[in-house]
């Protein structure tokens, strides 16, 4: 498929939305929600795009619109960017201290009028969902939304510590603000009101770990018995594998 983005023609896959596809070929398109792994959530809306097709023009969510042959995508338009400044506006409401919003208003010149922000608040979460998404898709459901309106948040259900949780970290991997507290001291990790016991590489010895995380992805992969490898340990196990094979080639 031939996809006219901005201007120059790229080749588009079947099953790719638009955003995936701009990503690949390394345009810019600003998105919170998004992340390599995860289908398009299209909640923050900051990744909208006008796309012309036919004699029609259209804003859509590039995170969630999947490409067709023949259309012309203009990523930045004054139409979008006006659109973009609005969102991030409400962003820098609701999160006036964050980091991260502040870089992206200061990228789209946004700055939000001071009698409106509280210099106090202490609100990092903008609503995504990522860690919703990647909670549902481990298979724990520890998290999810709760309330509505301006009271609307993501919480453990009463805001209790979940039985459901496992510790494993995998919201706060995938969080695009830092808005998920997880704390590791002293061989125990504190995330969503529960603490939980660490466990150490078999190899270097580092925490790396819960004891609950281990077990769940023991029990789903039928792996008892297995060696237990942090990351980096994992990674040079592999790295020794690939170098042992292609010795015992040549």
């Amino acid at each position: 498929m031939n996809i006219k983005i901005d201007g120059k023609y790229y080749k588009g896959n079947s099953g790719e939305t638009l955003l995936e596809l701009a990503r690949r070929n390394k345009i810019d398109i600003p998105s919170l929600c998004h992340k390599k792994g995860f289908e398009g959530l299209g909640r923050c809306r900051l990744c909208l795009v006008e796309v012309k097709e036919g004699n029609r023009t259209k804003i859509v969510s590039s995170c969630v619109y999947p490409i067709k042959d023949g259309i012309e995508v203009l990523t930045s338009t004054e139409r979008i960017v006006n659109m973009r400044k609005d969102i991030i506006l409400l962003l820098l409401l609701r999160t006036p201290n964050n980091e991260y919003i502040k870089k992206l208003a200061r990228e789209y010149d946004v700055e939000a009028p001071k009698r409106y922000v509280n210099i106090d608040e202490k609100e990092d979460c903008i609503l995504c969902g990522l860690c919703v998404k990647a909670c549902e898709k481990l298979g724990t459901s520890a998290i999810s939304f709760v309330n509505r309106g301006t009271t609307k948040k993501i919480s453990t259900p009463y805001d209790d510590a979940s039985k459901d949780c496992i510790g494993c970290g995998a919201c706060v991997e995938v969080c695009p603000t830092n808005a998920i507290s997880l704390v590791d001291s002293d061989g125990k990790r504190t995330i969503w009101n529960r603490t939980f016991n660490l466990v150490k590489c078999s190899r270097c010895g580092k925490y790396y770990t819960t004891e609950e995380a281990l077990s769940f992805i023991d029990d789903k992969l039928h792996m008892e018995n297995q060696e237990h490898l942090c990351e980096s340990c994992n990674k040079r196990l592999v790295a020794d594998k690939f170098k042992d094979a292609f010795q015992n080639i040549f």
